[in-house]
Protein backbone atom coordinates (compact mmCIF):
# COMPACT_ATOMS: atom_id res chain seq x y z
CA UNK A 1 0.00 0.00 0.00
CA UNK A 2 1.25 3.65 -0.71
CA UNK A 3 1.37 6.20 2.27
CA UNK A 4 3.12 7.42 5.20
CA UNK A 5 5.27 5.73 8.07
CA UNK A 6 4.29 6.63 11.39
CA UNK A 7 5.88 4.48 13.70
CA UNK A 8 8.78 1.84 12.86
CA UNK A 9 8.52 -1.01 16.19
CA UNK A 10 11.50 -2.86 15.45
CA UNK A 11 15.13 -1.96 14.47
CA UNK A 12 17.73 -4.22 12.57
CA UNK A 13 18.95 -6.91 14.46
CA UNK A 14 15.59 -7.57 16.18
CA UNK A 15 13.87 -10.86 16.42
CA UNK A 16 10.77 -10.84 15.92
CA UNK A 17 7.72 -13.48 16.47
CA UNK A 18 5.29 -14.32 13.39
CA UNK A 19 2.67 -10.92 13.22
CA UNK A 20 4.69 -8.81 15.47
CA UNK A 21 4.28 -5.22 14.30
CA UNK A 22 7.34 -4.20 12.07
CA UNK A 23 5.17 -0.41 11.57
CA UNK A 24 2.81 1.47 10.98
CA UNK A 25 1.42 3.56 7.83
CA UNK A 26 -0.88 5.88 7.05
CA UNK A 27 -2.88 5.20 4.05
CA UNK A 28 -6.41 7.29 2.88
CA UNK A 29 -6.62 8.72 6.60
CA UNK A 30 -6.53 5.17 8.11
CA UNK A 31 -3.75 3.54 10.43
CA UNK A 32 -2.53 0.13 8.85
CA UNK A 33 -0.22 -2.25 10.68
CA UNK A 34 2.23 -4.05 9.00
CA UNK A 35 3.32 -7.65 10.79
CA UNK A 36 5.89 -10.12 10.37
CA UNK A 37 4.95 -12.48 8.18
CA UNK A 38 7.18 -15.45 9.92
CA UNK A 39 9.55 -15.53 13.01
CA UNK A 40 13.05 -14.47 12.72
CA UNK A 41 15.65 -11.79 12.40
CA UNK A 42 15.29 -8.14 11.29
CA UNK A 43 18.16 -8.26 8.67
CA UNK A 44 17.24 -5.27 6.67
CA UNK A 45 14.92 -1.89 7.54
CA UNK A 46 14.18 0.43 4.70
CA UNK A 47 11.90 2.58 6.31
CA UNK A 48 11.91 5.55 8.96
CA UNK A 49 9.25 7.37 10.26
CA UNK A 50 7.58 10.24 8.03
CA UNK A 51 9.12 8.10 4.90
CA UNK A 52 6.62 7.29 2.10
CA UNK A 53 6.36 3.70 0.82
CA UNK A 54 5.41 2.42 -2.16
CA UNK A 55 2.73 -0.10 -3.12
CA UNK A 56 5.00 -3.51 -3.84
CA UNK A 57 8.14 -1.63 -1.84
CA UNK A 58 10.01 -4.14 0.41
CA UNK A 59 9.90 -2.84 4.18
CA UNK A 60 11.45 -5.28 6.30
CA UNK A 61 13.83 -8.63 5.73
CA UNK A 62 13.07 -11.42 8.39
CA UNK A 63 15.24 -14.20 8.21
CA UNK A 64 15.74 -17.49 9.74
CA UNK A 65 16.94 -16.49 13.37
CA UNK A 66 20.33 -18.07 14.75
CA UNK A 67 19.55 -19.62 18.25
CA UNK A 68 22.32 -19.28 20.81
CA UNK A 69 23.24 -21.05 22.81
Amino acid sequence: MQGTVLDVRVAEGDEVVRGAIICVIEAMKMENEVTAHRAGLVTQLSVKPGGSVATGQVICVVSDAVVKV
